[in-house]
């Protein structure tokens, strides 16, 4: 889990091969430091990002607020787009409305590099056509990939991982249960969790990069974090569920 010092100084170098490349430096990648080692029990990831159309029913049984679309974010208001504009706690009441939570950033990190440590969600070189990415520029959005903001669930099936899960990089960045550090302990680590009190703040932890997010993003070890509170058009959220081994009676 995690960049080393060469991963970095690699990252920093697509970055510097966008439009606004002038301005990307190590610091926009520190908080991936240090690499280390990360076992993970066993549990389930959703397939795709939750969808408006399952989000609904949250709100339908009374468990989940509805989605506020205001100020023209109706155009996200589609049923097999990624339930976005909600709040890290939405996310969290959902999945508990269906037996299950927001998978750790350990986890989320795991899917999406595999046993063989993937650097993209497909393989170890870039795709520009497998995922909803952006541009580091003055205009975030990019759409030589079919799509200027987001696109239904599941649009990209050539960026799916060997164990079939999609959009882990690109269209909806995710939230996932950690509060948000800058950067790792040193050492080995078994199920890691993130900090559940100060120094670290109100900042949850969001994985995978969007449809605004450039290549250097979309890396299985890319972090970036935003404030629990905020209802953002280009984060959604996928569920996990913990393995249970069932006993015999």
């Amino acid at each position: 889990m995690g960049s080393t010092a060469a991963e970095i100084v690699e990252a920093v170098v697509d970055c510097t091969r966008e439009p606004l490349g002038k301005d990307c430096d190590e610091s926009h990648f520190s908080d991936e430091l240090p690499a280390h080692p990360v076992s993970l029990s066993s549990y389930y990831l959703d397939q795709t990002e939750v969808t408006v159309q399952a989000y609904r029913r949250c709100v339908a049984a009374r468990r989940c607020e509805p989605i506020s679309y205001v100020e023209g974010a109706r155009r996200f208001d589609v049923p097999n787009y990624p339930a976005v504009l909600l709040t890290w706690d939405d996310a969290r009441r959902y999945c508990e409305f269906r037996g299950a939570r927001l998978p750790t950033e350990a986890e989320y990190e795991r899917a999406m590099r595999g046993l063989s440590g993937r650097r993209f969600p497909w393989g170890n070189l870039y795709n520009s056509r497998v995922s909803n990415h952006g541009r580091l520029g003055i205009d975030w959005s990019d759409t030589r990939d079919g799509y200027a903001e987001l696109a239904p669930v599941g649009s990209f099936p050539s960026g799916r991982t060997p164990d079939g899960f999609l959009d882990l990089a690109g269209n909806a960045a995710e939230w996932v249960l950690d509060r948000y550090m800058p950067g790792y302990r040193e050492g080995p680590a078994t199920n890691p969790l993130g900090p559940s009190s100060p120094p670290a703040g109100s900042e949850r932890v969001v994985r995978g990069g969007s449809y605004r997010s450039a290549s250097p993003w979309l890396r299985s070890a890319a972090r970036s974090s935003e404030e629990a509170s905020e209802r953002l058009s280009y984060v959604g959220f996928r569920c996990a569920r913990s393995f249970v081994r069932r006993q015999n009676p």
